[in-house]
């Protein structure tokens, strides 16, 4: 972890403290500070942001409850991101297994520089993130988009670094052949290629 990692988890740490206190203020300072990964790493999961907004709010429900049982075994984002994955589980056993389509999650959510480039890179992800299996989908997003070690996803997927290994390279595998006739279709990465 770098000094920016270490400095975050001693703030969440402190406000886990407070939410076993009974302190609402810090829950909030939490639910804002997490809110935003969470909806990301959901919508890689299911497309409908009820769903989505329902799930964390159990998470952090299951936080606010939970706080003074946090052992500090690992980083409260490994914590948070393990609720919020097992109450995902439970959410997709209830409304059904659906992969996200970009066009419903709101933009101000997914940061753009130019935002026809990056909707067309961000569409052909999505597609390729699609051909995967749940558990490959979430061991990506986790690794690539929440920049975890193997060992937090391990812990968040409640399962052996062994396996999570093994379901990030046959997830990449499988991108890596998916990926370029993908790319092939469409029409933005053809103007593009040389």
């Amino acid at each position: 972890m770098n000094d920016a990692d270490l400095t975050t988890d001693a703030t969440d740490r402190q406000l886990l403290q407070r939410m076993a206190a009974g302190d609402r203020h810090a829950l909030a300072i939490l639910y804002r500070n997490y809110h935003g990964r969470l909806c990301r790493f959901l919508s890689r999961q299911t497309r409908r942001p009820e769903v989505i907004e329902e799930v964390i709010n159990d998470c952090f429900w299951i936080a606010w409850q939970k706080a003074g049982d946090f052992r500090g075994d690992s980083r409260v984002s490994t914590w948070i991101m393990g609720i919020a994955y097992r109450c995902g589980l439970k959410a997709l056993r209830q409304h059904g297994d659906e992969p996200v389509e970009d066009s419903n999650i709101p933009e101000e959510r997914i940061p753009a520089d130019d935002p026809d480039e990056d909707r067309v890179l961000r569409d052909w992800l999505s597609k390729g993130m699609e051909r995967l299996s749940h558990d490959q989908r979430v061991v990506v997003e986790l690794v690539y988009g929440e920049g975890h070690t193997l060992d937090d996803v391990a812990a968040i997927m409640q399962c052996p670094v062994g396996t999570v290994k093994a379901r990030l390279f046959h997830a990449r595998v499988k991108l890596r052949n998916v990926l370029p006739a993908l790319a092939e279709r469409s029409p933005i990465f053809k103007e593009q290629a040389p």
